[in-house]
């Protein structure tokens, strides 16, 4: 048997071999650079071991969006957003663009909200396009636990579009996801010729990931931005409107509020002319509603108006979010908001109770058929025109009453002398010769109360009425704003730093109106011993009542201050007609003199008054006695 041997070609090989095996376990070693991330991986995976039972917040510095994302990478995305770590890996810090016939859409991918808002039909004062959100004016965000003890912020995090179109719909869906079947989603659906989308927060497959001992509360703020030439006139009617307790609406006023409210179905943030609104099928049990001022100094030109924040609580259905909803952005313009059968037509402030009747039945009809046919400055007077002859048979009665007191005056004069050491007596033949005669100073005073209703409806229409906006008459550029005949180098405190023609015209209308009845007032004011002498404060009032218009109306919108100036011209025209061709004193004299001689009864109220001031009198002269 032949011994083997180890020849000197084998162990040549052995030696290549080893020598092979050695410069490739040398190439293939890592860098410096890779020991140094192995190692730091390795550390912030024990350190998320060790606070594995502590709450953590994401924040979108922590974590680079994309799909070139490497296994290091990926382990940190975990270690930071948990289950949501895969939405990460197919989203991107871009923003998906949707525009539809009247809206001009984006949505940001970081957070799956609206990041931008324009409404293509319209501009502002200075002609720049319409924007409700934009440029991080806006917030949309759900906070929300999980169940391995993180604090998420949906705006923080990244979310996948999708874009498809059903019909006339473009449906937009932005997902937070988990896997591919498990998931948060925005879902937008957007209809041509339509301010209003259908938008759903729903959940799936969620219901092991979403802690349900924890709140879930949805949070949306804007700050509105400034699209009219007067801030304060545009301030004084931005606020936020909201619906409650099934059907109830309400809203904060210009002031600054903190309120909570209880069964919400909807909430909108009423920037004057435009609206942003929130609106949900399934009420929320609650909400915390702010708004805050954000013009500092009205002198100085800024950018937003007020701060608006709602915060309202989602709940589970099994573990899930469902909660269909609706947004709305568009003109606050009553056809339009009245057309969705939601009760948001109540976001105009047409006024409550008798002067929204008004305004709704009749002045919103007429004034919207009379724009249909007439430029809207002309269909102001011709409103006004017809509002004050339906009214001229009230300025009609209220100056025969003037006229009736005007007339007795002698014969009143002459019962304060006789009786002026016994005023008791003297109101009792006061009130009797009046009674006699069929002439009574609430008889002046009833017509007048009958047109207050009328004039603060109006009061509250023009400014309202969106049809306005922009509309041009004579020298006013836009008849829903101030016009301008002269600007001013400096500001007027309660004036501005403008002149304004149409208040001046309206002051100057009120003052000659005033001088007509307030001439006719001075001459049936009782002058009584002890009080003030009514003439010169009916005179006070005749100056300054136009004043105040001339101050108060010059940043209002021009087309209320047209409204004035027709309204007073057209009253003094009717007082003049009345007095130079319908009534005729003469007459009226006659008619009292045979009133006085015919025997009146007294309705019921004058019997009281007469019992009264005659018990009244026997108890004076009861006293005197005693003192005697």
């Amino acid at each position: 048997m032949e011994e083997k041997k180890l020849d000197i070609n084998s162990i040549i090989g052995f030696v290549l071999i080893f020598g092979i095996l050695m410069y490739m376990l040398w190439q293939n070693q890592p860098t410096q650079e890779e020991l140094e991330a192995e190692e730091k991986a390795k550390q912030e995976q024990v350190e998320a071991e060790k606070k594995n039972n502590q709450t953590k917040t994401a924040t979108t510095t922590d974590y680079t969006l994309g799909s070139d994302i490497d296994s290091l990478q990926l382990v940190a995305l975990k270690n930071k957003l948990g289950a949501f770590a895969y939405s990460a890996t197919q989203s991107s810090n871009n923003e998906t663009t949707v525009e539809s016939d009247l809206l001009a859409l984006k949505f940001s991918n970081k957070g799956g909200y609206l990041s931008e808002v324009r409404l293509k039909k319209f501009v502002d004062f200075d002609s720049v396009p319409i924007y409700l959100i934009k440029d991080n004016n806006s917030g949309f965000n759900i906070n929300f636990g999980t169940s391995d003890s993180r604090v998420l912020n949906t705006k923080d995090l990244p979310f996948v579009p999708t874009v498809t179109k059903n019909g006339d719909v473009t449906v937009v869906s932005m997902k937070l996801k988990v896997s591919e079947s498990k998931f948060l989603e925005y879902r937008y659906e957007i209809k041509d010729n339509d301010y209003m989308m259908d938008f759903t927060i729903r959940s799936q497959g969620l219901s092991d990931v979403i802690n349900s001992s924890q709140d879930i509360n949805l949070n949306w703020d804007l700050k509105g931005y400034r699209h009219a030439k007067s801030i304060s006139y545009e301030n004084r009617y931005t606020d936020i409107h909201y619906e409650y307790e099934d059907g109830k609406d309400d809203y904060t006023g210009a002031r600054d509020a903190d309120e909570d409210l209880e069964d919400v179905t909807w909430i909108g943030y009423k920037q004057h002319f435009f609206t942003s609104v929130l609106l949900t099928d399934k009420a929320f049990k609650t909400a915390n509603i702010k708004a805050e001022n954000l013009v500092e100094d009205e002198e100085i030109d800024t950018v937003y108006t007020k701060y608006f924040a709602a915060k309202m609580p989602l709940e589970l259905q099994g573990g899930e979010i469902n909660q269909p909803m609706d947004f709305y952005f568009g003109p606050s313009e009553f056809k339009t908001l009245n057309a969705y059968n939601r009760n948001l037509d109540e976001i105009v402030p047409f006024g409550w109770g008798i002067f929204g009747v008004i305004n709704r039945y009749i002045f919103m009809p007429l004034f919207g058929m009379l724009g249909n046919w007439l430029p809207y400055g002309i269909a102001i007077i011709v409103m006004t025109i017809l509002v004050k002859i339906c009214l001229s048979f009230v300025q009609y009665k209220q100056f025969l009453s003037q006229a009736k007191m005007k007339i007795l005056k002698p014969e009143l004069d002459a019962i304060r002398e006789k009786y002026k050491n016994n005023k008791m007596k003297a109101q009792q033949e006061t009130m009797a010769l009046q009674t006699k005669a069929g002439a009574s100073p609430m008889a002046g005073c009833l017509p007048a109360l009958i047109q207050i209703p009328v004039f603060y409806a109006l009061f509250q229409f023009f400014p309202s009425a969106f049809q306005l906006r922009q509309q041009k008459f004579l020298w006013a550029d836009d008849l829903s704003s101030y016009d301008v005949i002269a600007d001013l180098p400096f500001h007027i405190p309660f004036y501005g730093n403008h002149v304004s023609l149409f208040p001046i015209l309206a002051s100057v209308a009120i003052f000659f109106y005033m001088r007509l009845t307030t001439g006719q007032n001075v001459q049936t004011a009782p002058q009584q011993e002890g009080m003030p002498d009514m003439a010169k404060m009916m005179k006070y009032m005749m100056y300054f009542s136009p004043i105040m218009m001339l101050f108060f109306f010059n940043n209002y919108a021009s087309g209320l201050s047209l409204y004035y100036f027709i309204s007073n011209l057209i009253s003094i025209g009717i007082i003049l007609v009345i007095k130079n061709f319908i009534l005729d004193e003469d007459k009226i004299h006659a008619q009292i003199q045979e009133k006085k001689k015919q025997p009146r009864k007294q309705n019921r109220f004058q019997r009281k008054m007469s019992e009264m001031m005659e018990q009244a009198e026997q108890q004076q002269k009861a006293q005197q006695n005693k003192r005697k």
